[in-house]
């Protein structure tokens, strides 16, 4: 079993739904209110988890109920949460999410206890990553502190994958520090100062990224699989043929699937093809956590993506 540490976020979600979305100064009538996981961060370590990883989560919540309805989480789902820090001044951070039928939505976030995780808390709890065989960092955090993650795990041979989910402009940033960037197509663009839909072919935008000074790119593409470039040059990695109802969070799948194959010591391909299975079936279902499919799933079909590599 592989320690794989999520250096990351978690966000309560507060959902209605509605028939529209009002404007400005309009009150809507709703229904279906309803309160649920979310955040990048506890994503993948439940991700991670139901693969049969030592996971642990390193991040910040408020000192409220909803934190404490996180830390239940984490105990249902075999997560550990030695290095989970309370925040002082702010709360858990909260999604706000209006819902309208016709597939539309609108979404305010306040980052909440996310925004004080800091570069000092990494320094002060460094062993929550130094005893890891992997760590994973969204950017649901602030870059700074990821950074600081991917550096630290840097410096003790840990492998670190900075997933750059919500995408800044990474080009002034030292990433040789980063062992893999895993972004999505639109992510991508964004990481290189670029509109998310800028034209320019994906093999390119992942040779740019790449030029940064991470190891390896791993561009997620849905149903076109990973395409992945390193120093060796640039392979595709195809998804799994599966009946898709819901592709939110898959993206957080496919992280925890590959760290968890990087931390039980597999080959690259391996590791990449174990989080292409697992980004698949996640698609199967859906919501987020609750999609999360559990090893035995993951490895009646692996074989498929591990042998369908070129």
């Amino acid at each position: 079993m592989g320690a794989v540490t999520i250096a990351g976020s978690y966000v309560v979600a507060l959902v209605v739904d509605t028939d529209r979305l009002p404007v400005a100064e309009e009150t809507v009538i709703g229904w279906n209110y309803h309160e649920t996981h979310g955040g990048k961060g506890s994503n993948m370590a439940v991700a991670a988890a139901r693969l049969g990883a030592d996971a642990r989560f390193f991040g910040k919540i408020g000192r409220d109920r909803y934190g404490e309805g996180f830390l239940e989480l984490l105990r249902e789902e075999g997560v550990r949460e030695d290095h989970v820090l309370y925040a002082e001044t702010t709360p858990t951070a909260t999604g706000f999410i209006i819902s309208c039928t016709d597939g539309r939505n609108i979404i305010v976030t306040d980052r909440g206890a996310n925004g004080e995780f800091s570069p000092d808390d990494v320094t002060r709890r460094s062993e929550a990553i130094t005893q890891a065989d992997v760590v994973v960092s969204p950017l649901e955090i602030r870059l700074d502190t990821a950074l600081a993650a991917a550096c630290v795990a840097h410096s003790h041979g840990v492998p670190a994958i900075l997933n750059p989910a919500p995408a800044e402009d990474l080009r002034s940033h030292d990433l040789e520090c980063v062992f893999a960037l895993t972004p999505n197509e639109g992510e991508a663009r964004v990481c290189l100062g670029l509109p998310p839909d800028d034209p320019t072919p994906d093999e390119e935008i992942a040779v740019r990224l790449h030029e940064l000074g991470v190891e390896h790119v791993l561009l997620t593409r849905g149903e076109k699989g990973v395409l992945w470039v390193s120093s060796e040059g640039a392979r595709v990695v195809p998804a799994l043929r599966v009946n898709v109802l819901d592709t939110v969070g898959a993206g957080d799948a496919f992280n925890a699937g590959f760290a968890v194959g990087l931390s039980e010591k597999r080959s690259m391909t391996e590791a990449i093809a174990l989080g292409v299975t697992t980004a698949s079936l996640s698609t199967e279902l859906r919501e987020t956590i609750l999609s999360y499919p559990h090893r035995d799933k993951v490895s009646r079909r692996y074989a498929e993506v591990l042998s369908s590599i070129a």
